[in-house]
């Protein structure tokens, strides 16, 4: 079982940067796959980025290749999602969402821990 609680969302200008930090609880986090998706108004939720258990690996969705970093310090049980370059296209509610799933999984049916969720808006 592990508990995800996301942080650092809020209001930043088109051009802007935001960290979202992904703080679990949990004795086996450092085993699962980390996933960063976003929600925006009438839409379905999206994948944006996922890191392997051990931080060897990342995957990204192509928006926001080169805008966007994961990483993950597993001896905090935190990821974190540096946002920079924000459009406001980026606008969402973002969630961080673990699984014991490949690092590359871009479906949000394969995480099975998913938090409540960080507002993110950029205006432009």
């Amino acid at each position: 079982q592990v508990q995800l609680v996301e942080s650092g969302g809020g209001l930043v200008q088109a051009g802007g940067s935001l960290r979202l930090s992904c703080a679990a609880s949990g004795r086996t986090f450092s085993s699962y796959t980390i996933g960063w998706f976003r929600q925006a108004p009438g839409k379905e939720r999206e994948f944006v980025a996922a890191i392997r258990w051990n931080g060897a690996n990342t995957y990204y969705k192509d928006s926001v290749k080169g805008r966007f970093t994961i990483s993950r310090d597993n001896a905090k049980s935190t990821v974190y999602l540096q946002m920079n370059s924000l459009k406001p296209e980026d606008t969402a509610v973002y969630y961080c969402a673990a699984g014991v799933t490949s690092w590359s999984n871009t479906s949000p049916g394969g995480y099975n821990y998913w938090g409540q969720g960080t507002q993110v808006t950029v205006s432009s």
